[in-house]
């Protein structure tokens, strides 16, 4: 079943995008891509398997030594075309993104933008790759450094931005020198192909980017192995990553893993309270609270606590739930599987005693078909309980009050994740000892979330390895390769 965009597009019925040109699969078989919203089919791709992987690869590593041999500034004038075709055709991705995952038009068009950004931020990077020159110990002798790609990098996308998540690694892996072979997930591969084929427009050589689908335990773990990926790239769950680490042992392959969160929300007696309900209400629901910034529990200052709840559940109560192509705030949720580890974790926080404050009941006959899970709160009295440990990856929260700002530390950093935190508080010395006692690699002072493309996206503990954007995350993409150069007698 082909997608009219597809179509409209030129991209043929179930294919791989290999080498350049439109594939078909080793296998046969097709994956249906559902509309969370309903659950209708709305288009069938490719099941990739083992062999097609390896041919992508092979045709990546093909392509490596002309597209390495560029300039950095032909790679960049290549990606600027890239990224300004996406925005010409935002709208359309931004359409799919809402078919196949399910978020709010508003939030899909935002997604669009920044998969163009993260492109055109990757090519504005390519001029500044930069070696070193040491002198050497003997004379008329320099020692040179220069950061070299590694070759063909594999990269795994994740199902809650798929579009942006391609971006984030296909920029700064082409504009280093890099090939690559994207797999993205089974609930979400049309945008990344899409994607694909709006490279090609763009002038991609082929083989340079290649997409091939299918589930990660086969596919993914084939170029996890596969002896000419140099570099792994995932953006995914803490056991997918897990599983990835153990699978790139035998070969000692560099990784760069964006795994999960459970982010605090710190907020202090000294706080703008307005400001942190809207960050609060922000930084949880955008996507449907399916980020792994997303804001998964709070710590309220026993004395603003009560101010502060009774807000948040009013603004929470006032979100608009419904069809995402239309102007509301939530949508459902991508798979039925993430509708009932939801329900699971609702249920097992109030039967070990969390008090659920609101849910949003919805009720209406949109909700009679689809994926849906509203808005869930929840208050508790024990750092302990699940619902504060693990990651939900979805619209539901848990709130605790505090005494004091050491209790809140103390609790924000009894976590095995750490890659967000959000902390308001007025108090310098507080926000200095953020800085130096938070345990995460991310922390956003007096605001929402959302990472900027200069800035560098990091996770300590479970959340990761590694880190993208920005120059560091440009670093990531490349290897030091060191010469002694003797120049002289």
């Amino acid at each position: 079943m082909l997608h009219p965009a597809f179509k409209q597009a030129g991209i043929p019925e179930n294919r791989l995008f290999i080498g350049g040109k439109w594939t078909k699969s080793e296998s046969g078989d097709v994956i249906e891509v559902q509309n969370p919203k309903d659950e209708s089919v709305i288009a069938t791709v490719c099941r990739g398997t083992c062999g097609d992987a390896q041919n992508a690869v092979a045709a990546a590593w093909a392509a490596f030594p002309s597209w390495a041999a560029l300039s950095a500034i032909a790679r960049a004038e290549v990606l600027r075309r890239y990224a300004s075709l996406i925005d010409e055709h935002a709208p359309t991705l931004a359409r799919l993104l809402v078919e196949e995952q399910g978020k709010p038009l508003s939030e899909a068009m935002i997604e669009a933008g920044a998969t163009s950004k993260l492109i055109r931020h990757a090519a504005e990077s390519a001029h500044w790759i930069e070696g070193e020159i040491l002198p050497g110990d003997a004379a008329q002798e320099q020692i040179w450094i220069q950061r070299v790609p590694f070759g063909v990098v594999a990269a795994m996308t994740a199902w809650n931005f798929p579009a942006a998540l391609f971006a984030r690694k296909v920029g700064p892996a082409l504009a280093t020198g890099n090939t690559i072979v994207v797999k993205p997930h089974e609930l979400t591969p049309l945008s990344t192909l899409y994607l694909a084929q709006l490279g090609a427009c763009a002038g991609i050589p082929a083989g340079v980017l290649n997409v091939v689908m299918g589930a990660g335990r086969d596919v993914g773990a084939h170029l996890v192995t596969h002896p000419q990926t140099g570099l792994v790239s995932l953006t995914g769950s803490t056991r997918a990553g897990g599983e990835i680490y153990a699978a790139a042992a035998a070969r000692l392959k560099p990784l760069r893993l964006e795994l999960g969160g459970k982010a605090p929300f710190i907020v202090m007696d000294d706080a703008n309270v307005d400001a942190a309900v809207s960050a609060a209400v922000a930084s949880k629901f955008f996507a449907g609270g399916s980020v792994c910034t997303s804001n998964d529990r709070m710590y309220i200052h026993e004395r603003v606590h009560d101010h502060f709840m009774e807000s948040f559940v009013r603004a929470v109560a006032a979100l608009r739930v419904g069809d995402p192509m239309t102007d509301v705030q939530l949508g459902p949720r991508v798979s039925r599987g993430e509708v009932e580890k939801l329900q699971q974790i609702a249920a097992r926080a109030e039967s070990e005693g969390a008090e659920k404050l609101w849910q949003h009941e919805g009720g209406c006959a949109a909700f009679s078909r689809g994926y849906w899970f509203h808005p869930t709160i929840f208050s508790v009295r024990s750092n302990d309980l699940r619902i504060m440990q693990e990651e939900t990856f979805g619209p539901i929260i848990a709130a605790m009050k505090v005494t004091d700002f050491e209790e809140a530390l103390q609790y924000a950093n009894e976590s095995e994740y750490g890659l967000s935190a959000y902390v308001f508080t007025e108090n310098n010395a507080r926000i200095m000892r953020c800085i130096n006692e938070l345990n995460f690699g991310e922390i956003y002072i007096n605001r929402p979330g959302g990472e900027s493309v200069h800035g560098f996206h990091t996770g300590y503990k479970m959340s990761g390895l590694g880190g993208e954007d920005g120059r560091h995350g440009i670093e990531g993409f490349l290897r030091k390769k060191t010469m002694y150069n003797r120049f002289g007698r």
